[in-house]
């Protein structure tokens, strides 16, 4: 009798996740998160956040989170409409906490549900990145999410297979996100004039010299307790 409820808790959350993740596609609700569709509700979108603020801060934030545990590859697209829709202060706030939480939930349904698995999928990811997570976890998790050298998804889940504290992740994963969010928060805030002319935002802006040299230059900062002890070590 207790083993059904075992697997339930062991696999359940994972199996969740993946649920909502083929139902997106199913359902074709990605044709909804697109700017060539934005075009035709975001008049509608902006009327019903100035009547209903904190209701619609509460389904972009959970919104966001499922996003975010799910890995689907609309993140950039919600944090640029957070921008448009809240303003750039307020939707730093609420994507990085939604993002963070949400890209916790995935880390931990891959350390309770899959790990083998993902260990398995995931080595080449975890040979690439094990060294450095032996040598200081966080410093090497903050310049990963600082710098988009690898995927989103696939930082996450060889943080969990290689066993980063979950208090390390949290903290890292927050910080380092920040200014990739900041940014496209700014994009967002000038949505409305871009969508009045037919235009939509360059999604890849964060790879222009201005912007993806001072993150490198935070990045390597992230770095510098490896690169010190590295140093300490070979006298």
């Amino acid at each position: 009798m207790s083993r059904p409820l075992i697997t339930v808790k062991k696999f359940g959350p994972f199996l969740f996740l993946a649920l909502i993740f083929i139902l997106f596609y199913a359902l074709n609700l990605n044709q909804y998160f697109a700017f060539s569709a934005l075009q035709n509700y975001h008049h509608l979108l902006k009327e019903e956040v100035g009547q209903h603020l904190f209701l619609s801060l509460f389904i972009f934030g959970a919104s966001y989170i499922i996003i975010a545990a799910t890995s689907l590859p609309i993140a950039v697209f919600l944090t640029i409409l957070g921008g448009f829709l809240f303003g750039p202060v307020l939707s730093l706030l609420i994507v990085d906490i939604s993002a963070t939480l949400g890209t916790t939930l995935l880390f931990l349904a891959v350390k309770t549900s899959f790990g083998e698995i993902f260990q398995k999928k995931a080595s080449l990811w975890i040979k690439k990145m094990e060294k450095g997570f032996q040598e200081n976890a966080f410093s090497y998790l903050l310049f990963l999410r600082l710098v988009p050298i690898f995927p989103f998804w696939a930082v996450t889940i060889v943080s969990a297979l290689l066993d980063v504290r979950l208090k390390t992740f949290f903290i890292a994963t927050f910080i380092g996100i920040l200014p990739g969010t900041f940014v496209y928060s700014i994009v967002g805030n000038g949505l409305g004039a871009l969508l009045k002319e037919g235009k939509t935002p360059d999604i890849y802006i964060i790879l222009s010299p201005g912007i993806f040299l001072p993150l490198c230059g935070l990045a390597l900062l992230a770095l510098l307790p490896i690169l010190y002890k590295n140093r300490k070590d070979s006298f």
